[in-house]
């Protein structure tokens, strides 16, 4: 099937004109776009997902439309019946999804995608194994159009990326994580991280190996006994479910509030967990480079909001300090993630991110802080290709020769996986089994306990 538009006569895979889909998502797009911001400045936030739908459907066929009046204008034959179909379903499909992008992010096996131009594309699949992909647009002009048009419209606020704002931080609507650079790199690069928010309590982390029964009693445990909590791994251990995990085992009468450079907990999924809940985002300055809000402005703000505990998604500059001192001020059971290779080295990334900071903390007044500030540390690793609890370490509250002294109370065993190391400290061991840990099949089972 060809397609002629003014004259020209282009193919592609679909039958269809490439260059034409191309045009109209750009030009639907742009007028999506500026639908939204004119109901938000009527007052009425953005358009619902229906009426937004309906919007575009409106748009292609008035675009369609203009065509075929140029086309008779021009005396060439308009698009046919089959066609204008053809060409609506694939711009609706670039607007409401991601053209072929799409069927990537419905696929449940696939857990990350990591693209290198518009035909390179590599797939880790949540088997551990790596396999090729298939390209995910034309060229790599098609598919800079198509995540900068995703980015003016995705989101609570409009985002570029274009040669003037080359990275791109974005949340999909289904709750995977985008990030996109061009200019700098040699070609457009596009990475998602996806998100199974059907695993969400701590029973499905045992499902899964990331932890036994015991232990994962011991953490649901820590959590009802308002523990302050630092989950720590590297890159795809699984930190951000393990802590949307240990999240909702916190009683539903608790006001929560989440902070997070991205949104990736995804709280407002579980609202029959957490009726009283709030999710900061941080924001990004706009075209004129004003509006910014950090992470450490957003935790700040948090604490004025009376939170009965506070959440920052991953803890990873200037947001550390007001973090630590929500821990320490009345906030118990606050929680967050940061990288690090190992549940020791979680202190030494701290004193890190804290000389960083605008009061740059030395080492000593940092750990007195942390000594103060954390229960547990609870870092997560790759054996064998699968995600593991490899430690767990509880941070017993004091600093000795300017180092905070801590217990592991679950060490890597032979195979990597945590296994039983130490028993903790025997007033955090009396407010775990107030809150419902099982101390005696603990003792029984490893004969360490008591």
């Amino acid at each position: 099937m060809t397609a002629t538009v003014t004259g020209a006569t282009v193919w592609n895979q679909d039958g269809i004109d490439s260059d034409l889909v191309v045009r109209l998502h750009h030009s639907v797009g742009e007028a999506l776009t500026a639908a939204h911001v004119a109901h938000e400045e009527a007052g009425r936030g953005r358009l619902s997902p229906s009426d937004e739908r309906a919007l575009a459907r409106k748009l292609v066929a008035d675009d369609l439309r203009h065509l075929a009046e140029n086309a008779y204008a021009e005396g060439h034959a308009p698009l046919d019946e089959a066609t204008e179909a053809m060409v609506t379903a694939a711009v609706l499909d670039r607007i409401h999804g991601l053209a072929r992008l799409q069927p990537l992010l419905d696929d449940p096996q696939i857990r990350d995608i990591h693209i290198s131009g518009a035909q390179r594309v590599w797939l880790n699949l949540r088997d551990g194994t790596k396999v090729r992909g298939p390209a995910v647009a034309d060229s790599d002009d098609d598919l800079i159009e198509l995540i900068a048009t995703a980015a003016r419209r995705i989101g609570r606020s409009e985002r570029r990326w274009d040669h003037a704002q080359p990275e791109l931080n974005l949340q999909l609507p289904n709750g995977d994580r985008l990030h996109a650079l061009m200019a700098v790199s040699g070609r457009p690069t596009v990475t998602i991280r996806r998100h199974d928010f059907d695993i969400h309590r701590v029973s499905q982390l045992v499902d899964g190996g990331v932890c036994d029964e015991l232990l994962a009693n011991f953490l649901s445990a820590a959590v009802r006994a308002r523990a302050n909590i630092i989950v720590a791994g590297g890159t795809g251990t699984g930190k951000t479910t393990t802590l949307r995990c240990l999240i909702n085992e916190i009683p539903a009468t608790e006001r929560l509030i989440t902070i997070e450079d991205s949104l990736e907990i995804g709280l407002e999924r579980f609202e029959e967990l957490h009726p009283d809940h709030e999710t900061l985002e941080a924001r990004e300055a706009n075209t004129e480079g004003v509006g910014s809000f950090s992470l450490a402005e957003l935790v700040r703000s948090a604490l004025r909001m009376d939170p009965q505990r506070v959440i920052v998604g991953e803890v990873r500059g200037a947001e550390v300090l007001p973090m630590l001192l929500a821990m320490s001020q009345g906030n118990d059971g606050s929680m967050c993630s940061i990288h690090a290779d190992s549940s020791k080295g979680v202190f030494g990334r701290l004193a890190m991110y804290a000389a960083m900071t605008p009061e740059r903390l030395i080492p000593d007044v940092t750990n007195l802080l942390v000594a103060n500030a954390v229960d547990l540390i609870v870092h997560l690793g790759w054996v064998s290709g699968e995600r593991r609890v490899t430690s767990v370490r509880e941070v017993a509250g004091t600093v000795e020769g300017g180092q905070v002294v801590s217990n592991e109370l679950w060490k890597p065993g032979g195979t990597g996986s945590g296994i039983p190391a130490a028993p903790p400290t025997s007033d955090f061991a009396a407010q775990l089994e107030d809150h419902g840990f099982d101390a005696g099949a603990h003792a029984a089972a490893h004969g360490w306990w008591r």
